[in-house]
């Protein structure tokens, strides 16, 4: 009995009345909205608009699902074409089976499409958004351990996983869990890109073709512990081969475009110039009305100041009878005033020469 392991779920999907919660789905799910936030972040960073990378993941996502599913369903056709299978099980896609390789081709189809329509170079936008597809590869791994599946060989590991389902021809017991390794060799690729991008400016497509090869590199061996069924060549499951492949034209792609292309290309969006010259043509055209009124400020003001020139002239020209009564009645007020001062300096003297009358006749006398 292992005293340390990593358990599997009693059951990966929760009925919330007549709705089934999927674990496998909700997995896939975050990781979309992971490599979606992420990537939009960086190719806001590099000088896109914020948005871009959404709209496009609007067609590269379904295309990306589809093409996994197909890449599944072919490469595994005798889990729904053989005798006693029901073909209409291939359209499970809930139940699991979603191929990386198929979902990067045709997923890359669908971006190619979307970034058409945007005018703007794939290249550009797949470097963006490269480690957060990493990302979404790690998160989604956890639906594989939803379902009890893709586990590798028996093993007595501390953390192995113990299978507990026998549907579909599996056998309880403890193996090693590969979907954790893939988990975790993925968010070590996104970190890899990410610091990679930041060290060396990796673009054209760069930053895209070292996801693509660190990925491989880590499927190649992890693909070596799995035990489920799968297509041989040559003694190598065909992933491992598709891995060890697609591996090559990375590495290729990253020298050839580093001695063509050295360099990070500018991120210039059709849309953002549109907008850029909408607004100098909207401030072109504020400016436009601003001197227009300053224009019409200084025309009413030159006419005021003709007016009261024209005014003034006109007060010279005709004496103004009633500023010149106010004048007459001021002088006749400054009049009055001087009588009444000098009304009492009258009276004074008549009784000065009276006193004086009075001290001659003391003296006579």
């Amino acid at each position: 009995m292992e005293l340390a392991y990593i358990p599997s779920p009693s059951r990966g999907v929760i009925h919330l009345g007549p709705i089934p919660l999927r674990g496998y789905a909700f997995c896939i799910i975050i990781g979309v909205f992971v490599a979606v936030w992420l990537g939009n972040r960086r190719w806001i960073a590099r000088g896109g608009r914020a948005g871009t990378v959404a709209d496009i993941a609007v067609w590269a996502v379904p295309f990306g699902l589809i093409g996994g599913r197909l890449y599944h369903v072919i490469t595994d056709y005798e889990l729904y074409f053989s005798e006693g299978r029901d073909w209409v099980d291939a359209f499970k896609i809930w139940e699991g089976g979603l191929g990386i390789w198929g979902a990067i081709a045709l997923g890359a189809l669908g971006a190619w499409i979307g970034c058409r329509r945007r005018g703007i170079p794939l290249p550009a936008w797949a470097d963006a958004v490269a480690p957060g597809i990493a990302l979404a590869q790690g998160i989604g791994r956890w639906g594989n351990w939803f379902n009890q599946e893709l586990y590798g060989k028996a093993s007595d590991l501390p953390w192995a996983l113990h299978i507990t389902s026998s549907a579909d021809g599996r056998v309880p017991g403890y193996y090693q869990p590969t979907f954790l390794y893939e988990s975790l060799w993925c968010i070590g690729v996104a970190f890899l890109v990410i610091w990679a991008d930041r060290r060396f400016r990796l673009g054209h497509g760069r930053a895209f073709a070292l996801y693509v090869a660190a990925y491989c590199a880590g499927r190649f061996w992890i693909e070596y512990l799995r035990v489920d069924d799968a297509h041989h060549i040559l003694g190598l499951r065909l992933n491992n081969w598709t891995a060890l492949l697609v591996f090559l034209l990375a590495v290729a792609y990253l020298v050839i475009s580093a001695k063509k292309r050295p360099g990070r290309e500018a991120v210039v969006e059709p849309a953002a110039v549109e907008d850029a010259d909408a607004a100098e043509g909207a401030g072109g055209a504020g400016a436009a009305d601003t001197e227009a009124k300053d224009a019409a400020e200084r025309k009413d003001k030159t006419e005021d100041k003709t007016k009261d020139q024209s005014e003034d002239k006109a007060e010279g020209g005709k004496p103004d009878l009633a500023k010149s009564d106010k004048v007459e009645a001021e002088k006749a007020d400054a009049k009055k005033a001087d009588a009444g001062k000098a009304e009492p300096a009258a009276k004074a003297e008549p009784e000065k020469d009276a006193a004086g009358a009075v001290d001659d006749k003391a003296t006579q006398g």
